[in-house]
């Protein structure tokens, strides 16, 4: 049986990250203010033990559906914290489960985006990810609505290895079965093996997948990001140049983005 438990939880602001570590933790351990002015990838850790278990969950947030791209200052900060998040997982041992957070209604085109991202990019496939639905305390059977949704997620190319359909509302009558949805899931894969990559190795296969998702903006040199990766994210000169022209490269000489961007994931 596992002494740790390592969770990358993501989702976009307000699908209720916090109110489900709560629920894991059984008791009050993450705020459930907004992160309004967070940038994309920022994220705060919690540790705390359940049954035995010391659990680590680094509540991640994704892109959200009203992002309509970034600036200089905001697409720094973002690679900033990517870089920080990598280290801290790589030494924590790495990632035993992906759990992306939804909030009940529409798959926005920010969901696919943010599994891709998680799964895909981060974790490189070899995470088991789970999905679990949140804000269902008005359906009289929370697992109806993933009985009647899950085939909109296999439609955006998203499956899960598990699920659960919750409330994070304490005191509610269907706290009690949110939590066993919540232990049952986590239960299942906490034998399945941990994703582990030298720091090194995969910070720059992430960044070179990040270039995927998010264009180079406007305004932005190619020199500022270059000292940033050496100074903050400790990559070496050559790195660091070799890097930042694979993120830059997509605009071309009037400085537009080129139109490729999102056409293998569908966008």
């Amino acid at each position: 049986m596992k002494t740790s438990f390592n969770i990358v939880l993501f989702g976009e602001t307000g699908v209720g990250k916090s109110s489900l570590i709560n629920l894991i933790a059984g008791r009050e351990v993450a705020k459930t203010s907004g992160d309004s002015d967070a940038c994309t990838m920022s994220y705060r850790p919690y540790s705390f033990p359940v049954h035995g278990v010391s659990y680590t969950i680094w509540d991640t947030r994704g892109f959200d559906e009203a992002h309509t791209g970034m600036g200089a200052r905001e697409y720094l900060a973002a690679v900033e914290e990517a870089c920080r998040l990598i280290r801290e997982l790589t030494a924590a041992g790495g990632v035993d489960l992906l759990v992306l957070c939804h909030r009940e209604g529409r798959i926005t085109t920010s969901t696919p985006k943010n599994y891709r991202l998680f799964y895909e990019v981060l974790c490189e496939s070899n995470v088991p990810i789970a999905i679990v639905v949140t804000f269902l305390e008005r359906h009289k059977r929370m697992e109806d609505w993933w009985e009647q949704n899950v085939a909109e997620f296999t439609k955006h190319g998203m499956k899960a290895a598990g699920h659960a359909c919750v409330t994070g509302l304490f005191g509610h009558t269907k706290s009690q079965e949110s939590k066993l949805a919540i232990e049952n899931m986590l239960g299942y894969h906490d034998d399945n093996g941990r994703y582990h990559m030298p720091s090194e190795e995969w910070l720059p296969r992430f960044l070179r997948g990040w270039a995927t998702f998010q264009p180079f903006p406007k305004g932005l040199k190619k020199s500022e990001l270059e000292a940033l990766l050496r100074s903050r994210c400790g990559l070496g000169v050559h790195d660091a140049h070799h890097i930042a022209g694979i993120l830059a490269k997509e605009r071309d000489s009037d400085g537009n983005q080129r139109g490729r961007r999102f056409r293998f994931f569908g966008f």
